[in-house]
């Protein structure tokens, strides 16, 4: 997929619905622990690339290690559909959750290998 585009997406149950515009450069295929088991693809993007259209009070917040990423779930569903964080330049970002993209086939991206296992 490349071009910067408008796209759509959201949880399984679809009480969490966002908008974002991405050219998907980067999806990351990561070795961490909650990648590897939540089966996790995430692509980067600034707070203003991103819209969330509905459910935030659905939303349920879960912190682990370091409680740097606030990962948000749909209370619903348990669906990952993107995270909340800083880069180590101190800028916010906005994680999201690739496989929440509405018609999207990872299988048709190129994956970024991050060892984040080992970080």
């Amino acid at each position: 997929m490349s071009g910067v585009k408008v796209l759509t997406g959201g949880c399984h149950c679809g009480l969490v619905r966002f908008e974002c515009t991405t050219d998907l450069a980067m999806v990351t295929a990561c070795n961490c622990s909650i990648c590897t088991k939540k089966g996790l693809h995430f692509t980067f993007l600034p707070p203003k690339s991103f819209q969330l259209r509905a459910g935030a009070e659905s939303l349920k917040e879960y912190l682990f290690n370091k409680r740097a990423i606030s990962h948000q779930l749909c209370g619903e569903c348990g669906v990952e559909v993107f995270a909340r964080g800083t880069k180590p330049d101190g800028s916010e970002v906005v994680a999201l959750n690739v496989s929440c993209i509405d018609g999207i086939e990872l299988s048709q991206l190129t994956m970024t290998p991050i060892d984040g296992r080992h970080r």
